[in-house]
């Protein structure tokens, strides 16, 4: 029995040790790598800003078709799909809300309202429309959406503003025949968007920063984005090697005023997410918490507790950024917990976010149910002027009258360059793409009419009378301020590469924001109409058949016409019956003899 049991652990220490062995292997044949970072950064008016981030970077070429034989961190169903239809690159955002540059800033990564997909195929593929329709079908089903909704009706092929953001080939400076992009902005993202999405992390939400995943917190805020970016980038600096970089990130602001049960501005980890950090993702070589404390001077607005590992301070561009690092790996593996508490010093004297450099605001014009008309007020806070392209879409049935567009500033026309698509009903929507200046320290108008179309009647949704969503607008720039800019570098999608990568001979960064989604209301029918024929026509049917059922199923009988019929003979009637059963009942107990009456002679 003894040897028996010592051979078992034999057999069992081998397992162990050529599993070892094999993962080393796969490890090392693989080269990928994991991070996950959490960026912190507090804004004005008591609300508060993170940005939980997960990158997973495969030192591994998205062309050769063998690589997606072996997977080790890179998830098998992502793969599977980018390798079966071609992919080159994949931009997929689900959000709940409005961002709102003019009191926030810039996000990491800017989403607009709704369900958003972009992509690059590869330029191998042939049909790019027919793909694109079995991917949105197959993104759909992996993430729990209704992308499967991205028809030819809502999606374009975008012509200036959508560039690859990794390696691609120089054709895709010219042409753009391989890109799709398309935008649902009713999509209600929930729960069911959430796990899927997590499912793809390696730790899952077991251990790591995915353990300060909490879905109440998240949906109970002001604004919450989950994103998913996958590119071919360079392995090296040299670029003599590509590597597939997955980014995987949840953005969520909060205003924690309104939460707290004291009306503080004060918060801390448990406060934002419902519970403190206790371990790191043991597959991640890096994991930290980064907190923006740029406007925060010898800590004379607020403090950290405890202290960070770390604070870098890095200048990009003419700006100086802060930042405290806790380096959760080293806090976690200690054995302790780590809660991170943020206290003003006076809470009447909260952070005050300035202005950015461009940011816009869209909305409907007119009035009635005839003509319609969309602005765009583009606002420039620089001192120099600025390049933008403006990027909008907008559905068949708003008929688009191309020649009252106009571009002012101040009353005058700013000359622009225009690319035009006209729509074709129930086939494609209007696509419009404008490049022109921005004069500095204005504000330029951009403004359009449309004619409201008439639809069929299967063509209304159930809620018709709420009526039609029409995507956010994009302006992309090249800004020479980071004047509260979050994003990381073009190189890498991990948001420590702006501490170790300087940036101060650079002067122009890339910037994309969206404006608001728009309800346009149509001319809508009276579906009470339907409705209400419905009823006059069953009412009618049920009289008629109620008088013909009772001509011939009743049987008539002939009354007494004598027979008085008031209220006191039906009391009589009553009392007379019940006299006359008692009876009945007495003489079937023999109760009452019967006599017959005699005559006596005298």
């Amino acid at each position: 029995m003894a040897s028996a049991v010592a051979s078992v652990m034999k057999i069992k220490k081998m397992i162990v040790f050529f599993s070892a062995i094999l993962f080393l292997s796969v490890r090392a044949f693989q080269k990928d790598e994991h991070s996950e970072e959490l960026f912190i950064k507090p804004l004005s008016k008591g609300y508060v800003y993170s940005h939980f981030q997960f990158t997973t970077k495969w030192n591994a070429s998205i062309q050769d078709p063998k690589t997606f034989s072996h997977y080790h961190l890179f998830p098998k169903s992502l793969g599977e799909v980018l390798m079966r239809y071609g992919v080159q690159e994949l931009h997929l955002s689900q959000t709940q809300g409005l961002w709102r540059h003019k009191l926030w800033g810039y996000p990491v990564h800017d989403a607009p309202p709704g369900a958003a997909l972009w992509v690059w195929f590869k330029p191998t593929v042939k049909d790019v429309d027919a793909a694109w329709t079995d991917l949105v079908n197959a993104v759909s089903g992996l993430f729990c959406s209704s992308l499967n909704f991205l028809d030819s009706k809502i999606t374009i092929t975008p012509s200036w503003s959508f560039r690859p953001h990794g390696i691609a080939p120089k054709s895709a400076s010219f042409f753009s025949h391989s890109v799709r992009y398309g935008n649902l902005p009713n999509e209600i993202v929930c729960t069911e968007n959430l796990t899927p999405w997590k499912k793809l992390l390696p730790c899952d939400s077991k251990a790591g920063l995915s353990t300060l995943f909490n879905a109440f917190h998240f949906h109970d805020s002001n604004y919450h984005s989950l994103g998913l970016d996958v590119r071919p980038i360079c392995a090296n600096a040299a670029c003599t090697e590509e590597a597939l970089e997955l980014s995987q990130s949840l953005s969520v602001v909060k205003d924690v005023v309104s939460v707290s049960p004291l009306g503080s501005p004060n918060w801390s980890l448990k406060s934002l997410f419902g519970n403190h950090l206790v371990s790191s993702c043991p597959i991640a070589s890096k994991s930290s918490i980064m907190i923006e404390v740029t406007n925060n001077e010898n800590e004379s607005l607020y403090s950290l507790t405890p202290s960070p590992s770390a604070t870098h301070s890095v200048k990009r561009g003419p700006n100086e950024h802060t930042y405290a690092v806790y380096d959760t790996n080293l806090i976690t593996r200690a054995g302790r917990a780590l809660n991170i508490a943020f206290t003003y010093s006076d809470p009447q004297k909260m952070i005050k976010i300035s202005p950015p450099s461009l940011y816009a605001h869209r909305f409907i014009t007119g009035y009635g149910l005839e003509n319609g008309g969309i602005s765009c007020q583009i606002y420039n806070q620089l001192s120099t002027n600025l390049t933008i392209l403006y990027f909008d879409t907008l559905p068949w049935f708003t008929r688009v009258k191309f020649n009252s567009l106009q571009v002012l500033n101040n009353g005058r026309a700013v000359p622009y360059k225009v690319h035009y698509t006209p729509a074709k009903d129930r086939s494609r929507p209007h696509h419009l793409e404008l490049s022109f200046v921005l004069w500095a320290n204005s504000v330029t108008e951009l403004h359009w009419t449309f004619s409201r179309a008439y639809l069929k009647w299967t063509e209304y949704p159930p809620d018709a009378n709420h009526g039609f969503h029409i995507g956010s607008a994009v302006i992309t720039a090249m800004i020479p301020s980071t004047l509260e800019y979050t994003m990381p570098s073009q190189f890498s999608s991990q948001l420590d590469s702006i501490l170790f990568q300087s940036e101060e001979n650079s002067t122009k960064f890339p910037l994309r924001i969206h404006t608001e989604s728009l309800l346009v209301q149509l001319p809508t029918p009276d579906f009470s109409m339907p409705y209400n024929v419905i009823c006059l026509t069953c009412t009618v049917v049920a009289i008629a058949f109620g008088s013909i059922h009772n001509l011939t199923t009743r049987r008539f009988t002939q009354l007494d016409p004598t027979s008085k019929k008031g209220l006191v003979n039906k009391i009589k009637s009553f009392f007379m019956r019940s006299k006359s059963k008692t009876v009945a009942e007495d003489r079937d107990q023999g109760k009452v003899r019967e006599t017959t009456p005699t005559n006596k002679i005298t």
